[in-house]
């Protein structure tokens, strides 16, 4: 895998946390930072992918078997 350097600002107390959660979890700080990182990618993708099938099943409309016209009317539905 490729990576980069980069410069991060994070406040002392934070970074003195993530440094015990790393050692923890047995790995490094840049490795912690990588993992949560690519999850919440992955989870964001998960989310725009859902979101784009959902958009697109409501475009092409579900079949109910109706051909589009009603059967009932709205007291029939609502009759007790």
């Amino acid at each position: 895998m490729d990576t980069q350097n980069i410069t991060l600002s994070i406040p002392k107390k934070t970074l003195r946390k993530a440094k015990l959660l790393a050692v923890k979890r047995n790995t490094s700080l840049s490795s912690l930072l990588t993992q949560t990182l690519e999850d919440l990618v992955t989870q964001e993708e998960g989310y725009d992918q859902g979101r784009q099938r959902s958009l697109e099943l409501l475009e092409k409309g579900y079949d109910f078997g109706t051909r589009g016209k009603a059967v009932w009317s709205r007291e029939e539905l609502h009759e007790r």
